[in-house]
This record gives C-alpha cells, structure tokens and sequence, in this order.
C-alpha cells in the first residue's frame, strides 16, 4: 500500500515509471473507503425510493414505532384508498377521536372540534346566544341538568330531567352533548323546537323556544324579611366569586344577619370558583374537598385564610345540583355543619381537564375523582339532605302546548295536566281524570274573567299562556324549600317566626 509514514522519504518519480507495469489497479486506502461508503449510500437510497414511490411499496416503511396504532393506519389508508367516494381527511381523524372517547362509556368527556371548542368556551364567558339550558349525555339520551335562570329555556317551562330527543325534527339519540349543544344554540331572535320526553310513560312533547342572548350572570340576591338574604348561584363561571362579593356587601347594607345559600338548578362550572366560594364559608386549615388520580394518593385541599362570612347560613339543594355544587354542598355540610335543606343532589363525583390541541379543537377528558372532606365519592349517588322538603306535584307538571284547544269533550293527557294547574291556583275542576268536563269549563271561563281575557271556556293560546305563568309564579313565591331553610336559619340565630313577622309589621306601620 502506497501510505507515507513519518521520516520517509519520497522515492523519485523516475525510478517508479521505471518498475514493471502491474495487472491489478492500486488505489490508496482513503479512496476506497470512500467509495464504498458512497456505493452503500446509493444503493440505499434507490432502495427507499422503490418501496416508498413503487407500485408495490412497503408499509413498513412509513410503519409509526407504536406498533398499537398498526391496525388505526392501515383501516384509515383502506377507506381513503378504496372507499367509492372522496372522503376528509379532517373528518375521518375527528371521528376516529370521537370513537376513542366514546369508548370510554364517560358522558364527562368529550372531544370538540374548533367550533365546538369555540362555544364551549363561551358557557364560562360573559354570555352566549341560545335557549339558555345545561345538558348532558346520560344514557344514550341528552337530558336536562337543568336551566338557567330568566332564560329563554326555563320561561318555556323546561325543566331538569327533561330529555332531548329531537332538535327541530332532527333526532340526536347517540349525540354527544357538545354535538346537540351546536344545533340547540343558534342566533339571538331565531326559533328552536325541542323534542321533549317528560316522565317514562307521557307522550313526547314539543316546546318550541325563542333564542336570546343569555348572559351569564350568576348571583342573585334580595332579602326574605328584614334578616335573611337569599343569594341565589345558577352556575360557576369566572366572574361568580367577584358577583357573589358583591351580593353579600348589598345584603350587609340591608341589615342581613343569616343567609340561605341556594344551588338548586346549578350544574357546575369551574373548580377553582367553587373552592373560592367554599373557602369563604370554612374556617382556615380545615379540609374543602379532595382529588384523586389514577394511581395517585388523594391531594387535599385546605381552606385559608382572608375574608370568611361568619353568619347562620343554610344551603338549598336539588336534583339539578351537579358538580361543582355537590363540591361546595359536601364542604360546606362536612367542614362547617351547613343544614342541607332541599332534595339530593345530581351525583357527579369527577373532574374533567380541557385540553387545547394545536388547531383550536379541545380534548376534554375526566382526569380524576373528587372526594368531600370525609372522603365520600359521591358519583350516582349524590348528597342527601339533612332535612328532605320535596318540590310539589305541580312544579314539575309537564308544558301545556298554546296551540292545541283544551274545550268540552277533549280528553288527553294535556287535559289532566291542565287540570293539576288550575287545581293548583285555586280553582275547582271536578275530578282531575284527563276528561274536560262542566267543571272544568267554569273553573277556565272563572280564570279567564280573572285575567280579562275572552270567558269562552276554552284553554288555548293566551288562556293557556296565562295559566302557566301564574303557575311559575306561585312556585317562585310560594317555595316550600326556600320557606323550610328560611325558618331554620331563624332558629339557629335564636329569631322566631312570630317575632319576625312582629318586626316586619312594625317596621311596616
């Protein structure tokens, strides 16, 4: 080999043209390797270049490393391949997300796409346009958790447990609930039409709802006598511990000593608000509630410091109240001995994160389970009340429809429920039966002279109108469940009903 070594002198050029000529060709070492690597490197490149671009290439090829994402690949490259017409490539992939989400059998988690992700956005923001209604997948049915108060949705008597089975004649049976919110919601001023199942044995109903812009405010307050407040919160949103701050200073001004705290109809929101919320009610250092996921020890949250609202306080609850207000119910009853008045509450024991992915769209999933402060898991099962006040018959009596004549000789369903109505303001109807009879007909002609409407006898349109609108009022006025935590607050601030009452007649006089 032709190779220099160090001190070596270099033999003159003559001298080598003058050995014999060789029958092989001699190359320095250098050069060779060289080639050889760059034949290697050739021929790997042709190589790829067949299987990637050939008539037959090879999957492996483009194969991802894990190796349980074969079977996804290869069933995607099939149908955009083979199937008879051209497909979407977002579609397929928003679908193929969906079907893992679905899988885990969670009515919590859903997968949305931009636009979804965008609306759903705007349920924790300052308002958004639609009927106004919190809903959820449960079953294989979008039902009702409940509607927000003053909307479109709860002034056309829908109500929770109601469930969804048709949007505008379009069935949603197998939608997930961000699916059905994106044809429930629409443009302030425009019309929707809700298929509604109330009860397992009533005919489906349709109610049909002007759409508004629903803004999201979240507390309201007024006193009950010159004592107790009641601070009402439909829902956990951003700004609700700010509202909430702002409700108990124009209480305190009006001379408020006790407070019923109520989350009837409040299906949730946002953790960190209800902590915030729960922290003003529990004294420092004691437990709020707990997280615990998969594979984790439970992390504990503790109440702190700062402003605390040292007053008798009772809390309503409901069947509509879910979430974030089982966390506050469970806290406040647990670590403060609030008195749960009401019903037992919706049962929604996990905590969802929401993901944003890089093209706007969101994963939401549950994440972890939440447990109250003595370690109960409370989903399905929900929170029982300390003291059990049932909501009467008739404030969960189906809607009557506007359009159809109630007159003599009708006999339906919606006969017997306007039946219940008018028996419920007062009236006599005869036996309530479903057959609209003399009764009957005196009791809507006697409502209708009431309310100076035409007396023809006959329940429709501005007659039907009317009766449902005194009926919603006399359910606000007449609250057993407000009535029931109004007088326990009393007692515990040694106040009693007849002194109260003594007082706000001499304040009167």
């Amino acid at each position: 080999m032709d190779e220099k070594r160090p001190g070596e002198e270099q033999q003159p050029e003559e001298q080598a043209a003058e050995e014999p000529k060789a029958h092989f060709i001699r190359m320095k070492t250098f050069y060779f390797i060289m080639l050889v690597f760059s034949l290697i490197i050739a021929t790997a490149g042709i190589t790829v270049f067949a299987l990637t671009f050939g008539d037959e290439k090879a999957v492996e090829v483009n194969s991802p490393e894990r190796q349980e994402f074969q079977k996804l690949y290869s069933a995607y490259d099939q149908i955009e391949q083979e199937y008879f017409e051209e497909v979407e490539q977002e579609k397929l992939i928003n679908g193929a997300i969906n079907g893992m989400v679905d899988a885990l059998g969670d009515p919590y988690s859903d997968y949305m796409d931009e636009k979804e992700a965008a609306q759903f956005m705007e349920g924790i923001s300052s308002s958004f346009e639609g009927i106004g209604a919190e809903v959820q997948e449960r079953n294989g049915y979008v039902t009702v958790v409940s509607p927000i108060k003053n909307s479109p949705a709860e002034k056309a008597g829908v109500l929770p447990n109601d469930q969804i089975l048709e949007v505008d004649g379009e069935s949603i049976q197998g939608y997930s609930t961000t699916e059905a919110v994106m044809l429930i919601r629409g443009e302030k001023g425009t019309e929707v039409t809700l298929t509604i199942q109330r009860g397992e044995n009533a005919d489906p109903i349709e109610i049909t709802i002007v759409r508004d812009e629903i803004p999201i405010e979240t507390v309201y307050a007024e006193m009950v006598n010159d004592q107790v407040a009641h601070i009402n919160i439909t829902s956990f949103s951003e700004n609700t511990y700010s509202e909430l701050q702002e409700a108990i200073a124009e209480m305190e001004e009006q001379g408020m000593e006790a407070a019923v705290l109520d989350v009837r109809q409040n299906p949730g929101g946002l953790l960190n608000t209800a902590l915030d919320i729960s922290n003003l009610f529990i004294e420092e250092g004691k437990e709020m509630f707990e997280v615990q996921a998969k594979g984790e020890e439970p992390e504990v949250y503790l109440a702190t410091g700062g402003d605390k609202l040292d007053i008798p306080v009772t809390l309503l609850i409901d069947g509509g109240s879910a979430s974030a207000s089982e966390i506050l119910a469970g806290a406040m009853s647990e670590s403060a001995d609030v008195t749960l008045v009401g019903e037992k509450t919706f049962g929604k024991g996990t905590v969802q994160t929401a993901n944003d992915l890089s093209d706007g769209s969101n994963l939401k999933f549950t994440t972890a389970k939440w447990l109250t402060p003595d370690g109960n898991w409370i989903h399905e099962e929900g929170i029982e009340p300390d003291e059990v006040v049932p909501y009467p018959e008739y404030a969960s009596l189906p809607f009557l429809d506007p359009s159809v004549e109630l007159k003599d000789g009708s006999i339906s369903e919606q006969v017997q429920t306007a039946e219940k109505m008018l028996d419920a303001l007062g009236y006599e109807v005869g036996e309530i039966d479903g057959v609209f009879e003399e009764e009957m007909e005196q009791a809507v002609t006697e409502f209708q002279e009431a309310n100076d409407l035409d007396a023809d006898g006959v329940l429709t349109e501005d007659t039907t109108y009317a009766v449902m609108d005194q009926l919603r009022e006399k359910i606000n006025t007449e609250d057993p469940q407000l009535q029931e935590a109004t007088k326990i607050l009393m007692e515990q601030a040694g106040l009693t009903a007849e002194e109260a009452a003594e007082e706000e007649a001499g304040t009167e006089e």
